[in-house]
């Protein structure tokens, strides 16, 4: 059996082809070539069109088929992965409403935190596992209060795969992990939040039928199989958003074993099997995917909004005509710590684990006369790496100590010095495989149309590519302690009303 699978991500789509039997991607295609917008009409703004995910997601899947030899009539399950706690509203003839508004807006941060203290600290976090913060329940609280007309056509809400799934089948539904996301989920009770519910006062009715990650969430449509060249009535048997995809994708699936990603946003992602939550919702509590009320499976996520994004916004700004992987090679070149320069990488809305603090990016302790692009290439890369370090502490204090995190061989990890810093800076080995989210998507629908005979069975031809370790740790935790201060002095200026907090 062929699988397909698609990732629906913020810079673009993309898709591949699994072959069920070797486990092997067998072609894959990207939509557009260039990275798709986001519209940001306000500070801490940022939204996305649905309907440009669709349209990219149909194109993406045209692409497979002309560039490679496979017929895609032989797919016989399909596999969402999709950018999380994005907010989709649609009308009763599945309309979309409004754009979407994605996971770095920082508009619902005031909603959220009135949610919090109305509800309840301690009744949230023991059967929310988090804060209502900015996630996806707030942005429709936000749409509630500044556009009732939006509000009043609602039929359905749901996370961007959600919808994605909706356009392939005609069928709505979700599932506790999406949910659990958008912090709607009670996990106490096992079921739709009614404290969520009451204190925003929204209609029931909204959230779709809650299905398994792993079940059937539709079949195709004659119209759509016919437009992509696919077979119908396939059905879609697996959705879920990027993280517990990525951490689906190299097989992070018990408790104690950890997953990592630094491409737009930068994640570590660990699986836990119990209730547990941080009490200031610095590191967020969701549903992994093979989560359920007798076996539980939880995905510990301490997301840094300010990662990839800053390297790309670097490069387009400072050396466009480079390849990242020549701008690596500039840095390389660079001692560790950059002759002083220091840049703080929180430039992508509100940092939840900086307690939803507006920091900004800074690039600290320039020097005219020394300091060249390189030594900005170079310390940004440790900027990054040294997020990740303080998000890493965070998860020690909430009692999860990953001994080795396993990561794709892709975006930031794609740079040997990244990598570098990374693992000396948190002190903890990388272990690096060919993995990427359409794969791990792909993977996920074979799960859910049982095409293995269980969860190992799917990854048992999975072999690490690359192991790095430590080895320079003393001369990185004496950078980093560095670099923490001068974050402190930027908390301690907006703590003051020098900067600002959404």
């Amino acid at each position: 059996m062929l699988l397909l699978g698609i990732d629906v991500g913020t810079s673009s789509i993309k898709v591949s082809v699994v072959d069920s039997q070797t486990q092997q991607c067998v072609a894959s295609a990207q939509f557009p070539d260039t990275e798709s917008e986001i519209k940001s009409v306000q500070p801490g703004w940022a939204e996305q069109s649905a309907e440009m995910w669709w349209e990219h997601v149909q194109q993406a899947i045209k692409r497979v088929c002309t560039k490679s030899k496979i017929n895609l009539t032989d797919v016989g399950a399909i596999g969402i992965a999709y950018q999380m706690h994005g907010l989709v509203v649609v009308d009763k003839q599945q309309a979309v409403l409004r754009d979407s508004i994605i996971w770095c807006d920082s508009r619902a941060v005031p909603f959220g935190e009135k949610a919090f203290q109305a509800i309840g600290e301690q009744t949230s976090l023991s059967h929310l596992l988090n804060s209502p913060g900015n996630f996806t329940a707030a942005k429709l609280a936000w749409v509630k209060e500044n556009e009732p007309k939006v509000y009043g056509s609602i039929d359905k809400v749901m996370l961007p795969g959600d919808y994605i799934a909706m356009k392939l089948t005609g069928e709505v539904t979700t599932s506790s992990s999406a949910l659990s996301e958008g912090v709607f989920w009670d996990f106490q009770k096992d079921s739709l939040s009614d404290d969520v519910i009451n204190y925003f006062k929204f209609d029931p009715s909204f959230i779709p039928k809650v299905n398994p990650v792993f079940s059937e969430h539709g079949h195709l449509s004659k119209e759509v199989a016919q437009s992509l060249g696919l077979k119908q009535g396939i059905p879609v048997t697996y959705k879920a958003g990027d993280q517990p995809n990525n951490a689906l994708s190299l097989n992070v699936l018990q408790p104690g074993e950890v997953a990592a990603t630094a491409g737009t946003s930068g994640v570590i992602y660990g699986v836990s099997d119990q209730l547990a939550y941080d009490k200031q919702s610095r590191v967020n509590t969701f549903a992994h995917v093979n989560h359920a009320s007798v076996d539980k499976r939880l995905g510990v996520l301490l997301c840094i909004n300010g990662t990839g994004i800053l390297n790309r916004w670097v490069r387009d700004n400072m050396a466009p005509e480079l390849s990242y992987t020549q701008i690596n090679n500039e840095a390389a070149k660079i001692p560790a710590g950059s002759n002083g320069l220091k840049v703080l990488p929180f430039g992508n809305g509100a940092e939840r684990m900086l307690n939803n603090k507006i920091v900004g990016a800074h690039f600290v302790g320039i020097d005219l006369n020394l300091h060249k692009r390189s030594h900005i290439f170079r310390a940004t890369q440790e900027g990054i790496a040294f997020a990740f370090r303080y998000g890493v502490d965070i998860m020690r204090e909430n009692g999860m100590n990953p001994t080795i995190i396993r990561a794709g061989k892709s975006n930031m990890f794609l740079s040997p010095l990244f990598t570098e810093a990374f693992v000396n800076a948190t002190g903890v080995p990388v272990e690096l495989y060919e993995s990427d989210g359409s794969v791990g998507a792909a993977i996920g629908a074979g799960i859910g149309a049982k095409a293995f005979v269980n969860e190992q069975e799917a990854f048992s031809k999975m072999k690490p590519l690359q192991l790095v370790e430590p080895n320079d740790q003393q001369t990185y935790n004496a950078l980093y302690r560095d670099w923490k201060k001068v974050l402190e002095m930027h908390l301690h200026k907006v703590e003051e009303g020098i900067g600002y907090k959404a």
